[in-house]
């Protein structure tokens, strides 16, 4: 079994293969659409972060910098962010992948085996680049498989953490203690946190779709004291109770998602990154 993968979501996730195109979006009840990337298209996201961001926030860190993106999905925003931040063109891929690797080692997971599998598969750069079914909310799979990949390269943090539009999923499956509970162990993990959470109508929206299908409500929408401007909250959250600073409001796309950077001002997230500085 895939780490932190659990039957009910697998048996999920295989519903949702290629077999069954038609399958209603509202059937994703963890944020796994199969074809997230056609609605949401990677290109409104990177094209709000600004060329060389990578060399203006860390000029003089040892490389390879570490990568860690939450809930990938089939990892097409993944590979765009990935090519973005080292300014590879669209035709770049496995040729320039050594070099590639030098400046960036991306690791992206997703609750998913099936979208994994099939963002192994289209995978561009498959050896800077890797992707692993993982729930990470799961502390005893997340544990010992982070601290593995970090240990390859000698280094207890990412310089980087991406949580692209993850929030509301964690939040509608876990609760208030469960979105704190990420936050707070993106903000001892990763020196910088992209994050991009969704808006509170992206909430209704999403239990409205569960309604509509018969389904039952998530287990804690009613129940979530953490609710209304959720950039606001979130960014509360991380500020005061996570060690971190807002660096950067990067706008918002086309359909109202906010691009926030944060950074750790705690030693906790400070590594071999920093030691060459």
């Amino acid at each position: 079994d895939p780490p932190g993968a659990r039957g009910a979501e697998e048996k999920m996730a295989a519903h949702m293969s290629e077999g069954f195109p038609a399958l209603e979006p509202g059937a994703a009840p963890y944020g796994n659409f199969p074809n997230y990337s056609r609605f949401h298209p990677p290109e409104g996201r990177v094209s709000l972060l600004p060329g060389g961001l990578l060399r203006s926030l860390f000029p003089a860190a040892a490389r390879p910098l570490l990568g860690l993106d939450v809930g990938c999905n089939s990892g097409e925003l993944s590979v765009a962010l990935y090519r973005h931040l080292l300014g590879l063109q669209e035709s770049e891929g496995s040729l320039n992948q050594p070099a590639a690797g030098k400046d960036l080692n991306l690791l992206c997971c997703d609750i998913d085996p099936v979208l994994i599998e099939r963002a192994q598969q289209c995978s561009p750069f498959p050896a800077s680049i890797s992707f692993a079914s993982l729930d990470i909310m799961d502390s005893s799979a997340r544990e010992p498989f982070l601290s593995s990949y970090l240990g390859r390269f000698g280094r207890s943090t990412f310089d980087i953490g991406f949580c692209m539009s993850v929030t509301m999923w964690i939040h509608l499956n876990h609760g208030d203690s469960g979105l704190m509970e990420l936050l707070s162990f993106l903000s001892s993990l990763c020196k910088y946190l992209l994050i991009e959470p969704q808006p509170w109508k992206c909430y209704r929206a999403a239990a409205r779709r569960l309604r509509k299908l018969g389904r039952n409500d998530f287990d804690h929408f009613r129940s979530l004291a953490i609710n209304g401007d959720m950039v606001q909250r979130i960014t509360q959250i991380l500020t005061k109770d996570c060690a971190m600073e807002l660096v950067c409001c990067f706008g918002s796309t086309s359909w109202d998602r906010s691009l926030l950077l944060f950074k750790s001002n705690g030693s906790r997230a400070r590594d071999s990154s920093e030691q060459e500085q």
